[in-house]
């Protein structure tokens, strides 16, 4: 089986990333190849996308935004992502389970006692006038029932977990601040999400006919599986666990290994990977690139080896906002007064300097409206 190095894992990534040379896609199709983006941070889904679209229009974002093409809800890793209105109602009701035990593992003391299928018709209840709502104003209106666990828990735990929601604009709107109110997601979209799949494949109650065969065991699982390949591949089945979040997609990948091709890493690892995907030569050049807090680039693996150092892993979960140069994370950076600072993680030659302020004057020039475009480089201490 044909050994992938970290270069080639590398090349690999950024192709599938869009960040190994801009693409010309529209705005919602870069979102939806990119299975969405980490947006945790409102503003920051405008630099990630930026980094990777040709001549890209921050305020087309915010109107596939305000035009419920796209939203901000809460998916993958149970962290808010900014995700095309079709994939969320494709994909909810598959995290769904996940969603719960993770934010019932972060308030399991708090909640102790409480029916969470109570507590989530509650917040139904509440809900169903229309009206948008903070996760405190929600939660003070079923505090009365459950006067214990604090606002923090039921309001995580109903807008997190038990109810499909959307955070509404103006929150994630470009050069926009605004608190995070939601509505569910049934009722922003007008549709509803689609329903779970039972574990035959079929719809929940529902019989497979006399002589027809089953679906695949986990059709969404498996459409998950080809997606994030798509935008992660090569990739191994834990580095898919950790993009998502979800543990149970053995059923899921066994339906469409035989689509697939397979390698290995330097580590052993068997990695999967769709057979006509772009796998660059290990040694083609990569420009220098500026990503945004939290960006799943760094975040989609459980190995993250392949773009950054043991080292400084500890940034791609501290939100630093780092700097790729020669495809890999070299610096972090931030910007000040109109000034992009980027600020070297090792030594770099005079080449890589100047392509790192040259492309950090790009990014200010973007972030300022064209009203800044100063750069610079701190000198690098160990």
């Amino acid at each position: 089986m044909t050994v992938l190095d970290n270069r080639a894992l590398n090349r690999a990534t950024l192709a599938r990333q869009l960040l190994l040379d801009r693409a010309g896609l529209p705005v919602l199709d870069a979102v939806g190849h990119l299975c969405g983006l980490q947006a945790q941070e409102p503003q920051e889904p405008f630099i990630g996308l930026w980094s990777r679209l040709r001549a890209f229009d921050p305020s087309s974002l915010s109107d596939l935004l305000t035009g419920r093409h796209v939203v901000r809800t809460h998916l993958m890793r149970r962290t808010v992502h900014l995700v095309t209105a079709d994939d969320v109602l494709a994909w909810r009701a598959r995290h769904d389970a996940m969603l719960r035990q993770r934010a019932q593992g972060a308030y399991r003391r708090e909640l102790a006692g409480v029916d969470l299928d109570e507590l989530a018709a509650a917040g139904r209840a509440v809900m169903a006038d229309g009206a948008p709502r903070s996760m405190p104003e929600l939660a003070r209106a079923v505090a009365g029932r459950w006067p214990g666990p604090g606002l923090r828990a039921l309001g995580e735990m109903l807008v997190a977990a038990l109810i499909p929601m959307v955070q509404l604009p103006p929150r994630g709107l470009w050069r926009t601040r605004a608190g995070a109110r939601y509505v569910p997601l049934a009722t922003w979209l007008g549709r509803d999400i689609d329903p779970p799949i039972a574990p035959n494949g079929a719809a929940p109650n529902s019989a497979t006919p006399k002589g027809t065969t089953p679906a695949a065991p986990d059709p969404v699982g498996a459409a998950l599986v080809r997606r994030y390949l798509a935008a992660y591949g090569p990739a191994a089945s834990a580095d898919l666990r950790a993009w998502c979040g979800l543990a149970g997609l053995p059923a899921a990948i066994a339906a469409v290994r035989e689509e697939l091709v397979t390698f290995r890493d330097e580590r052993g690892r068997e990695l999967l990977d769709l057979p006509d995907a772009p796998r660059p030569d290990p040694d083609t050049p990569a420009p220098v690139r500026f990503l945004p807090a939290f960006d799943n680039a760094i975040l989609g693996y459980q190995d993250r080896g392949r773009i950054i150092d043991d080292a400084h892993r500890g940034l791609s979960v501290a939100g630093a906002r780092v700097v790729l140069v020669d495809g890999r994370v070299a610096a972090t950076w931030a910007v000040e007064d109109g000034t992009v600072t980027a600020t070297p993680l090792r030594r770099f030659s005079r080449a890589e300097r100047t392509a790192v302020t040259e492309e950090g004057q790009t990014l200010a020039a973007f972030l300022s409206d064209g009203e800044s475009d100063r750069a610079q480089v701190t000198a690098f201490s160990v």
